[in-house]
């Protein structure tokens, strides 16, 4: 008997951490015991790779085994840890021969059977096979062509512990990998399928949702039940420009970690989330005893949808200000840091009342419009850049008044996102939303009448250090959809309008 080391991965946050399970196997009592800080689903993998093993025709020997997990103070989590566990088991008792896993990482769940069952977290732990230099990766058939995204590396997908240990051998081939299929035309998503088009009797409002989406600007809009809020968050994906291959990756590893990724290839569209509003806290940013990403960061490069927004728990819209600002949602549980991506387009909508009917026949209580009020902090509508009254269209309107189409103002808005991506240039930062103050002091290309005018806003509307900034990043979106390199007085005035715009349909 030999002392056996696979190497495979486990997932922290969105990343793969590279583990090396060593397996040692001595006379003594039988026993099988793994250490190393492993969760419940690892634990409990000795009782899977033990009948496994035995299923699939080979020898479990009857020995004191002992498997460690490297490094020892690295959490490990979920059922992915099975396969590399069955060969370094295998490995240990001399079934495998130690120079058939040098420079591969090996990832599977196994069933009591020998199968080789899907993981989640496929693409990371591709990425995280070529950061360390490794050569193979072995893991689930079904999960291949989602590794094959990363290049460099030979993804070796397998359906059994047999066919692992015959590919591993070398007396097998791999099975070939599926063909990717031709990624579909921007536009095909069940998503996407809505078009503003469908939009009627609002025609006011068309433009500041273009600067909201050209912009990547957070926008909130309130107003009687029935007049279209929903209805217009709902077509804002189809206004936003496709993503680009390093946002479909992230897109695609995000989704995979949280295993609402089918396997089959990258990411096509632009997520877009629309949590119920009883969502808590930790749904809503992420968390739990194992972090998990929550919907702010399932919407990275995508749309958050809060519907009914004054009906989200006050605490769970608190826990929103800090990834709005940062960008990144960072969890510590038991002493562990974790970070998940939030860069999203905040689109809210809310009743101006709890009865929602609004200032003409509102039959709320002082006391009920004081409650309602409450839920809204100042801080976090602060972080909205674009807000919008949207009024009961009159039936003229609905008749006469049709909005432009999807693709109409898609084509303006992926405009103006390439001068942004032109001017942010190698900063890693894709549009005006996210400029930070440096970048906008130096960017902003505002004259100096329009900076002007801007202080003069600052103090009539009272806007804070936060607010005067995004009035500015507002601006600078709307001089791009105008094709103009400089920020003028009239951008500044569209801007701090849109902010506090009540719009009418016209």
């Amino acid at each position: 008997m030999a002392l056996a080391r696979v190497l495979t991965f486990t997932l922290d946050g969105v990343e793969s951490r590279r583990v090396w399970v060593e397996a040692d196997i001595r006379s003594g009592l039988p026993a099988f015991t793994v250490v190393g800080l492993a969760d419940k689903a690892v634990r409990e993998a000795r009782e899977r790779v033990r009948a496994a093993i035995v299923n699939s025709g080979f020898e479990f020997p009857f020995k004191r085994i002992t498997v460690n997990l490297a490094p020892a103070s690295l959490h490990k989590v979920g059922p992915g840890f099975d396969l590399p566990l069955a060969i370094a088991v295998l490995v240990s008792s001399g079934q495998l021969p130690g120079e058939a896993v040098e420079g591969c990482a090996v990832c599977g769940e196994l069933s009591l059977a020998g199968e080789v069952r899907p993981i989640r977290g496929a693409l990371a732990m591709a990425e995280g096979t070529r950061r360390h230099g490794l050569m193979r990766l072995v893991l689930p058939q079904s999960r291949a062509r989602e590794a094959a995204l990363v290049d460099s590396i030979e993804v070796c997908g397998v359906e059994s512990l047999t066919e692992t240990v015959e590919v591993l051998r070398g007396d097998r081939t791999p099975s070939p990998l599926p063909p990717p299929e031709p990624p579909a035309p921007f536009g095909e998503d069940s998503v996407s399928r809505l078009d503003l088009s469908d939009v009627r009797g609002h025609n006011a409002l068309v433009r500041p949702v273009t600067v909201a989406a050209a912009g990547g600007h957070n926008l909130f809009m309130h107003g009687p039940p029935g007049t279209g809020k929903t209805m217009i968050a709902r077509r804002i994906p189809s206004l936003l420009p496709p993503l680009s291959s390093g946002e479909a990756i992230g897109v695609t590893r995000i989704h995979s970690v949280a295993g609402l990724h089918d396997g089959t290839g990258l990411v096509a569209c632009r997520p877009f989330r629309a949590p119920h509003h009883t969502v808590s806290p930790s749904g809503l940013v992420g968390g739990g005893s194992g972090p998990s990403p929550g919907e702010v960061t399932l919407a990275h490069h995508g749309v958050l949808f809060l519907d009914e927004l004054s009906e989200f728990p006050r605490s769970s819209l608190e826990a929103l200000r800090q990834p709005l600002e940062d960008g990144k949602v960072a969890i510590v549980r038991g002493q562990r840091l974790t970070i998940f991506p939030s860069r999203c387009m905040l689109v809210a909508a809310a009743n101006p009342c709890p009865c929602g009917m609004g200032e003409n026949r509102c039959r709320c209580s002082a006391a009920d419009l004081s409650r309602h009020q409450r839920r809204l902090s100042g801080p976090l509508l602060d972080r909205i850049d674009i807000t919008l009254f949207v009024e009961r269209p009159p039936a003229s309107a609905l008749r006469s008044q049709s909005a432009p189409s999807s693709a109409d103002t898609r084509a303006q808005v992926v405009a103006a996102r390439e001068r942004q991506v032109r001017r942010f240039a190698d900063s890693g930062v894709t549009c005006n939303a996210q400029m930070t103050s440096r970048m906008l002091r130096e960017l902003s290309g505002a004259t100096g009448k329009a900076t002007s005018l801007l202080y003069e806003l600052h103090d009539r509307d009272k806007l804070s250090a936060r607010g005067h900034a995004r009035v500015l990043r507002v601006a600078r979106t709307v001089a791009d959809l105008d094709g103009s390199d400089a920020v003028l007085p009239e951008h500044v005035k569209e801007a701090a309008g849109h902010r506090t715009q009540q719009a009418q349909a016209a």
